[in-house]
């Protein structure tokens, strides 16, 4: 990866980190961008589905099962869009679960640079599996 390359992909997981300070959630908050050609196409943060109450936590401190996961919002924002994911970056600030793992398989996305490591392993193991590019970027102090 080129140096200019590297710069782009900091401040676009700094943005991502930034957007993720949109989401209700308590225990975590996560937050996406799609980027095209140098431009973000879509952006999305975890959540509630739309129409629903902003609380992602039951009493128990529980996710909701309903919860949309930053990644999820992005591409379904993507589909009522004129705009496609094919060959795109996503930036996301946690690694993707294998549900999202599936969805940026299906959508055209190329590459995916995220923050850190989610404590499940498979999204990744399985976005390597189908030949796209993950990068993890921890120290934002590039």
């Amino acid at each position: 990866m080129n140096e200019k390359q590297k710069k782009l992909d900091y401040r676009y997981l700094r943005m991502a980190r930034i957007w993720a300070e949109n989401s209700y959630c308590k225990r975590r908050q996560v937050g996406a961008l799609v980027v095209k050609d140098k431009m973000i196409i879509s952006d999305g943060y975890n959540g509630t589905p739309s129409g629903f109450e902003n609380v992602c936590e039951d009493d128990n401190n529980i996710t909701k099962p309903y919860v949309l996961h930053a990644e999820a919002n992005a591409i379904t924002k993507l589909a009522r869009s004129s705009n496609n994911s094919d060959g795109s970056t996503l930036y996301v600030t946690a690694s993707p679960c294998i549900e999202c793992a599936k969805l940026i398989i299906q959508s055209g996305i190329k590459r995916v640079v995220y923050g850190e490591q989610y404590r499940l392993s498979d999204g990744i193991e399985l976005l390597q599996r189908a030949g796209i590019e993950t990068i993890l970027m921890e120290d934002l102090e590039g």
